[in-house]
């Protein structure tokens, strides 16, 4: 039963993930003494991502400007101009470069990078055309690069070969280039008399990164603002993974339009997962039109947009879709500390406001627990006797006037079981918005919990937003009820995901397994197998297929039905069969000699009518009871293998109730994964039937991955439909399968 290994293997069941563009996994076939050493995993990759020293690059000691300029109405003097006032800020010094001045706005102007009086940190290109500067910066010792200069990835092919020309030159170099196609944001100026956690900042599209960066007017520190541009070399991971250990970063705040490599991407979210850093993300690309348009800015591939989701999801990036989503969830995360329970109270001076936001949250998955009855009696010491304080609590209006406004808040956030009060206010009105307003912010300086305001006011210049709320570091004011809840659940979510996280990277493969060496005989390149080829490929990783045998003869096919015991399916079996059943090579129920000596001729007519060419006929055990899942493996262009769970037979194609994971993963991942599907209420039992055999579904779905990570761009594809799940403690059966060889 295959449920009898699940505690063994599934802690072994943490891999690789294949990024775009990588030769095939020569490395399995051959460990390197790097892996040996536990560096690396099966395939030779690396489990941890690398962080770069960026320091030098936000505050350097020194800075050479290429292509400084100084003459009135030229493009190049105004960003000189920022970059001077930068470099003071910053306490850099700042060296133009030029060819014919001798000075610029004063300071003295060397005629090359070879001139330079001292080796600087920090180069910024100013340049039409980057590449011929790249040797000289490298030959210089120049540790940073910024270009400006579009015209690369961006444009099409012609720019993209242009990119990777650059993108080449740099490697050689040794430096660390930002851009090409970026701006002037990472020098932008930062406030400095903002005090606590701060949110980094990552673009591809620097106009993007305004919202974030304007939450300064309002008291949210910012620290850092990358804008990667075309990501030649520096890559959003990078500066993830840099960011993540910053000690006055609270959360990273990211805008994407494709990512360059997803396996380091993965490995970045893991390294902010495992310091405990937020990552929230916009990530453009959903539709068809938008990941068309976010090719065409940026020249990178989007991914299939299920398979991003599921990674974010995977290593705890908090994928939002608007800008102003991000703002208020990043400095949400950023700003408050740690949740001391996972319920909410909704406060208001409105029944009907409380009702309409408690509805909304409920539906967004946030816990709103009922007050016990010893609470409700505190609170209506304080409010009438017929009005609801069960949660949401509904005060009338008048106790918010008076002492009796600061008494409620303080009972309940005084409650166990609550961990964040949210108080909308729908609308401005000073005898009591002004007084609450004050009062929720007196009381959120007295507590760890949060302390939610949803000013509901277009104006926002009123008093008591712009000062009171907004003058409070503890205290998160939003301006819509979507955004409050989103933010609140994403916090919640963030610190439940954050405090049980393990790291699948650190309990990778090193080592190929027998199951591998197996399967590797049965492959055969370039070719798809015949179903029992496949189902060989499965039973070489321990998965359970049903009692069968190929047979090539009808007399056989008779001796093969006696020992399977009837009833039995018969199945032609080809090389180039994908879909058996519309073509009549498929036959159920057969119990008696007579039936499968027919069957036999009937399909074999069949193929040789159409022109197929089949290895034999299978004749396997008929197995009916149970539900029917469909599971495979398929190749994005990003992350390399993923692993799809769903329903299975016709309902794959017609519900298409599925959910993808990137590994590596364990087995959380794969009960999540189960968890995520629509008909997951089939798998517990409906209308009298027995639940069934989960544990040796998640054991399958686990047993699968490790056979996509071991054969990596070796299997271009495969899909078992149906798995049949049979009742609990009775395992998992693959009826049917194929498999397809790069």
């Amino acid at each position: 039963m295959l449920g009898s290994t699940h505690g063994t293997l599934t802690t072994h069941f943490r891999a690789r993930v294949v990024a775009c563009g990588e030769e095939p996994h020569a490395t399995v076939h051959s460990m390197t003494a790097a892996a040996a050493e536990g560096d690396l995993d099966v395939s030779g990759r690396p489990l941890h991502a690398p962080v770069p020293d960026l320091d030098r690059f936000f505050r350097p000691g020194s800075v050479a400007v290429i292509g400084a300029s100084d003459t009135d109405g030229r493009p190049n003097t105004g960003i000189t101009r920022q970059l001077i006032a930068w470099a003071e800020r910053v306490g850099a010094r700042l060296h133009p470069v030029h060819p014919t001045r001798e000075s610029v706005f004063g300071l003295p102007c060397s005629p090359s990078v070879a001139d330079l009086p001292e080796q600087v940190d920090l180069a910024v290109l100013l340049v039409g055309d980057p590449l011929p500067v790249i040797e000289e910066l490298g030959q210089a010792k120049v540790k940073f690069a910024v270009a400006f200069a579009s015209g690369f990835a961006e444009t099409g092919e012609e720019g993209a070969a242009a990119q990777a020309r650059l993108a080449a030159a740099v490697e050689r170099s040794g430096l660390r280039l930002l851009g090409p196609n970026t701006n002037l944001n990472a020098f932008e100026p930062f406030r400095d008399d903002l005090d606590g956690p701060a949110i980094a900042l990552i673009t591809q599209s620097g106009h993007q990164g305004r919202p974030v960066y304007t939450l300064q007017e309002l008291g949210v520190r910012l620290s850092h603002w990358a804008p990667t541009g075309n990501e030649a070399d520096l890559e959003t991971a990078d500066f993830i993974s840099y960011f993540s250990q910053r000690p006055e970063v609270g959360a990273i705040a990211c805008y994407v339009e494709g990512l360059k490599d997803g396996r380091s991407f993965l490995l970045a979210a893991d390294r902010a997962a495992r310091a405990g850093v937020p990552v929230v993300a916009v990530k453009v690309g959903r539709t068809e039109t938008g990941a068309r348009t976010a090719a065409s800015h940026t020249g990178k591939l989007t991914g299939a947009d299920r398979v991003v989701d599921a990674a974010m999801r995977q290593f705890g990036v908090i994928r939002v879709d608007g800008l102003d989503e991000l703002q208020d969830t990043a400095a949400l995360l950023a700003r408050a500390r740690k949740p001391q329970a996972d319920g909410v109270v909704v406060y208001s001076i409105s029944g009907g406001t409380g009702a309409h936001f408690s509805d909304l949250a409920t539906g967004a998955g946030l816990k709103l627990p009922t007050l016990s009855d010893e609470k409700q009696r505190e609170l209506h010491a304080w409010i009438p006797g017929y009005l609801n304080v069960a949660n949401p609590v509904d005060n009338g209006g008048h106790p918010v006037g008076d002492w009796r406004g600061r008494k409620i808040i303080d009972a309940l956030l005084a409650d166990p079981e609550v961990g964040v009060l949210i108080c909308p206010i729908t609308g401005p009105f000073p005898p009591m918005s002004d007084r609450l307003a004050q009062d929720l912010v007196d009381a959120a300086e007295t507590t760890d919990k949060l302390v939610c305001v949803v000013w509901g006011s277009p104006v926002g210049t009123e008093d008591a937003y712009r000062t009171t709320l907004l003058g409070s570091s503890r205290v998160a004011t939003f301006r819509t009820f979507g955004n409050c809840i989103s933010a609140v659940k994403a916090y919640l979510d963030h610190h439940r995901f954050a405090a049980s996280y393990r790291s699948p990277f650190d309990e990778a493969p090193r080592t190929p397994s027998p199951s591998f060496r197996k399967a590797q005989a049965l492959m055969r390149p370039g070719h798809q197998l015949s179903e029992h080829a496949a189902k060989q490929l499965l039973r070489a990783y321990g998965i359970r297929v049903p009692r069968e045998q190929l047979v090539t003869s009808a007399a056989a096919a008779v001796r093969a039905a006696g020992l399977v015991g009837y009833p039995v399916v018969m199945k032609a079996s080809g090389a180039r069969l994908a879909h058996k059943t519309e073509l009549g090579l498929v036959k159920v129920g057969l119990t008696s000699a007579s039936q499968v000596r027919d069957t036999y001729r009937e399909l074999t007519d069949i193929a040789r009518y159409d022109g197929i060419e089949l290895d034999g006929v299978l004749v396997c055990q008929m197995i009916e009871r149970g539900v029917e899942m469909m599971l495979g493996v398929t190749h994005d262009a990003l992350f390399g293998p993923t692993v799809t769970v769903g329903l299975g037979g016709v309902l794959v194609e017609v519900l298409h109730d599925a959910a993808v994971r990137v590994p590596p993963f364990g087995e959380d991942q794969a009960r999540a994964m189960l968890g995520e599907l629509r008909g997951r209420a089939l798998l517990e039992g409906v209308r009298g039937g027995p639940p069934v055999d989960v544990d040796a579904l998640v054991e399958v779905v686990l047993r699968v991955q490790r056979m996509a990570l071991e054969l990596g761009d070796d299997l271009a594809e495969l899909d078992i439909n149906p798995l049949m799940v049979l009742g609990r403690g009775q395992g998992a059966v693959a009826l049917d399968a194929l498999a397809v060889c790069h």
